[in-house]
C-alpha cells in the first residue's frame, strides 16, 4: 500500500485497475453543509441519498448520479427536523426540475423519503418525486412515485 503525501497525485489505478471517473458535480453533499441557495441548486435534479446507499449499491455513480446534484444524510443518526426545515428551504428558494430518494431497505432509512415528502408539502412545491429503495445486498429492490 502507498501512502501519498500532500503534494503527490493519486493516478486513480488500484492493483493495476483504473478507476471509474467520479460523476460528482457538487460539493459539498452533506445536507447539513449545503448552503440554502447553492448555484448547483437552480434548476436542479435533486439526488438525495442515505449515507449507506454508495456503499451497498457498487454502481451508484453509473445508476444514479448522472446529470444529479446530491445531496445525502442518514435520517437515524442526524436531526431528522433539521433535514426537513433544511430540505423545505432548499425547495422553497430553487426551481427543482426533480427528486429521487435513494434509501435502504433498514425501518429507519425509510424516513428519509418521508422527510422529503414534508419538505415539500412545507416549501409548497409539486415536482415529479420518485424513491428508489435499496437492499443491504446492494440491489433495487422497489421503486416508486411519489404523490
Amino acid at each position: 500500500s502507498q501512502v501519498l503525501r500532500g503534494d503527490e497525485e493519486f493516478s486513480g489505478e488500484v492493483e493495476g485497475r483504473r478507476a471509474t471517473p467520479s460523476l460528482l458535480k457538487n460539493w459539498p453533499v452533506q445536507i447539513s453543509l449545503v448552503p440554502v441557495n447553492a448555484p448547483y441548486l437552480h434548476n436542479a435534479r435533486l439526488l438525495i441519498t442515505a449515507d449507506c446507499v454508495p456503499f451497498a449499491f457498487s454502481d451508484f455513480h453509473g445508476q444514479f448520479l448522472s446529470g444529479r446534484t446530491v445531496l445525502m444524510g442518514c435520517p437515524k443518526l442526524d436531526n431528522a427536523d433539521f433535514y426537513r426545515q433544511k430540505l423545505a428551504q432548499i425547495f422553497a428558494q430553487n426551481d427543482i426540475e426533480d427528486v429521487e430518494v435513494v434509501y435502504m431497505e433498514v425501518p429507519c432509512c425509510s424516513g428519509l423519503v418521508y422527510l422529503v415528502h414534508s419538505a415539500l408539502k412545507e416549501a409548497g412545491k409539486r415536482v415529479p418525486f420518485k424513491a428508489t429503495k435499496i437492499t443491504i445486498r446492494g440491489e433495487v429492490c422497489e421503486r416508486e412515485e411519489v404523490k
